[in-house]
């Protein structure tokens, strides 16, 4: 991973582990229900930013590189990989 996007993804990474230290913290304290799950998403939505920077980079870099390389196996490996892994997050 390319030091930017490591650096992002580590500071959003931080801010969810703070989020779940709350989430974690709303439940002993026995908050509201809808509060929780209020802040459960909030908690999905960070991790889908995260999984998103990361599959950004890994296209920008990672494919674009075995596309570059010209080797065929190369890029038809990522390619594959590329769509097991969509269809992964996809479910």
């Amino acid at each position: 991973m390319h030091d930017a996007a490591k650096k992002t993804v580590l500071t959003r990474l931080r801010r969810i582990e703070g989020q779940i230290g709350g989430l974690h913290r709303m439940v002993q304290d026995d908050r509201y229900c809808i509060d929780v799950l209020t802040q459960i998403n909030a908690v999905r939505a960070a991790l889908h930013k995260v999984e998103a920077e990361i599959l950004h980079n890994h296209v920008a870099h990672c494919v674009a590189d075995a596309f570059a390389s010209g080797d065929v196996d190369g890029q038809r490996q990522k390619v594959a990989e590329l769509v097991d892994t969509i269809g992964r997050m996809t479910r």
